[in-house]
């Protein structure tokens, strides 16, 4: 069953008819409300919204960039995903200001210029195309010192699994992109900042549910016994993560596909169910140029049921995974600006 549309819906609805006019970085401007939550549990299917047409394969993209570390968005431009070409312009634009805003001689690249220019010249993608220490920065190489003062960085990914491996029950299961000694670097401070993960031992009914398996006679430790043997897995990870900034009508469906993906890669590579996926959303908003696309979708019955996903690989910490989505019945596309 679909809870999920519904979830967004309100949100979507809310946002729209009681949210507060708000200035933004952007100059859009933005209905505004503070504090909500998004609850799911990926047995339902993967969060895929279905009143609109998901870009499967730009959140596929994005993932995979945060995973490997990068932050230039070479990789995101080279697998057709656009989404931080107007982050990488706008950089651009501000170290042109800053230097040239007296010089009449020299002009700045249009939008159109500077991409042309990205894709033609490996000097000039190295120098533009980077983004600063965002996600996939912090994810794999979060910059630390040790007692001599040496220079360190933490792989939090790698970390986390290991501990999900060796101490499931701990509640530092935690990766954090909310570098305060860093944020100055970045083009733009992480909106989803960090994410906490949380696991649990699964009822013997949970496990032959999975197996999709009738009732037993026998006694439950023999079940258990049984199904250890079959590599049937003992535990269920779930994920929250905590977001500052939400663009309700583009991003906050990105974001959700997103960490339903990261949650089952993690499921996935320490032997776990995917369990409930959580969003903890602070300003949630809607930019005063997607309200006519809101209104559309909120006109919008959602499907009944979500998609499934098949992972068929994945090599989480090389940022490499392969994935089918089955079943994925959607609404059109609804289009709408990105504002950067």
């Amino acid at each position: 069953m679909n809870k999920l549309d519904i979830q967004y819906l309100g949100i979507l609805e809310n946002v729209l008819h009681h949210g507060t006019e708000k200035k933004d970085r952007t100059g859009t401007g933005t209905l505004s409300l503070f504090g909500r939550q998004i609850r799911h549990d990926m047995s339902d299917g993967f969060p895929l919204l279905t009143t609109k047409k998901m870009a499967i394969k730009s959140v596929m993209t994005e993932l995979k960039w945060f995973l490997k570390g990068d932050t230039n968005i070479k990789y995101l431009v080279d697998n057709g995903c656009n989404i931080w070409n107007g982050d990488a312009y706008k950089n651009y634009l501000n170290i042109y200001n800053y230097n040239f805003k007296d010089d009449d001689t020299i002009e700045p690249l249009t939008m159109n210029e500077f991409m042309e220019d990205f894709k033609d010249d490996e000097e000039f993608r190295e120098q533009w195309g980077e983004l600063g220490p965002i996600y996939g920065k912090q994810w794999r190489g979060w910059f630390s010192y040790n007692d001599n003062v040496d220079p360190v960085f933490v792989d939090q990914i790698a970390n986390l699994i290991e501990e999900l491996k060796t101490n499931p029950d701990s509640r530092r299961l935690m990766v954090s992109a909310w570098n305060v000694g860093e944020l100055e670097k970045t083009v733009l401070p992480p909106c989803h900042y960090g994410f906490q993960v949380y696991t649990r031992e699964l009822g013997l009914d949970e496990r032959i549910d999975y197996m999709n398996k009738g009732s037993i006679s026998k006694s439950s430790d023999y079940y258990h016994e049984h199904l250890d043997s079959m590599g049937i897995p003992k535990r269920s990870l779930s994920l929250m993560w905590s977001q500052r900034s939400v663009d309700t009508f583009l991003g906050l469906p990105f974001n959700i596909a997103s960490y339903g993906m990261l949650l089952s890669l993690l499921a996935d590579e320490v032997g776990m169910i995917p369990g409930e996926l959580i969003g903890n959303l602070g300003d949630v908003h809607l930019y005063k140029n997607h309200i006519l696309q809101a209104e559309e979708q909120l006109k919008r019955e959602p499907h009944k049921f979500l998609p499934k996903l098949k992972l068929k690989s994945s090599d989480i910490l090389n940022g490499e995974f392969d994935y089918e989505i089955l079943h994925y019945h959607s609404h059109p596309t609804i289009k709408a600006p990105l504002s950067n």
